[in-house]
């Protein structure tokens, strides 16, 4: 798979050495000369060029590309490129980064989008998902989808403690994904019950979060 990546700083540098250690090939774009450091990831390919100019991509070959990933730390660019890609060039799958919260309702399709990544929603569901039980925890959403991945950590008084997940009534459009449990991954079993503590991880759809929490820990979720 061919990747380019916008934005050559640290975080694109380490995705960078990420993909190149998983067989793929990178490009990595910045405008900034002092950014331009190949003995840091000896293996990419790196091209001086801004990735908002029409084209600087044309240059790139973007239209070569599998995935482009916009990292830089400037939100309208990292915008800019991923529409750019998605438009112009047709790339099939585009990752934008997030860099301040109050402009990731703009990662979008429409903006050329696939999926967002927004290091201060990560940061702060991983905390929330260490800390609380008995509360649905969103880790990833899912664009194209509508869907998200979510966690809950089973607590003592659900009605489904003791109970095979597969005679749990999930509402539609839910999976249980995985259980995890004394720092051991199982996969959901018709005839194993679950027990307090475990951590759950669903694909659920959006509207039907609320319906999921009511169903595990309906004490605390109704009215």
């Amino acid at each position: 798979m061919r990747v380019a990546i916008a934005g050559a700083g640290a975080v694109g540098r380490s995705i960078a050495r990420e993909l190149i250690a998983n067989g793929h090939q990178v490009l990595l774009i910045d405008k900034q000369p002092s950014a331009i450091k190949p003995e840091r990831v000896p293996d990419a390919e790196w091209l001086l060029a801004d990735c908002c100019e029409l084209s600087s991509l044309e240059e790139a070959q973007l239209s070569h590309c599998d995935v482009v990933i916009a990292a830089t730390g400037d939100d309208k660019a990292n915008l800019v490129a991923s529409l750019l890609a998605k438009t112009e060039f047709g790339v099939p799958r585009t990752v934008g980064r997030v860099n301040h919260p109050n402009n990731e309702w703009l990662f979008t399709e429409a903006w050329g989008v696939d999926v967002n990544v927004s290091t201060p929603r990560i940061m702060s569901a991983l905390v929330e998902e260490a800390v609380t039980v008995g509360d649905l925890v969103r880790l990833f959403t899912f664009r194209k989808g509508n869907a998200n991945l979510v966690e809950m950590t089973l607590p003592e008084d659900s009605p489904y403690v003791g109970h095979p997940s597969g005679l749990i009534p999930f509402p539609e459009n839910c999976a249980l994904v995985t259980i995890l449990r004394d720092g051991k991954v199982y996969e959901p079993d018709d005839e194993q019950p679950l027990e307090a503590g475990d951590e759950l991880l669903f694909v659920v759809a959006t509207e039907m979060e609320s319906e999921l929490e009511r169903l595990l820990v309906p004490r605390r979720h109704d009215g």
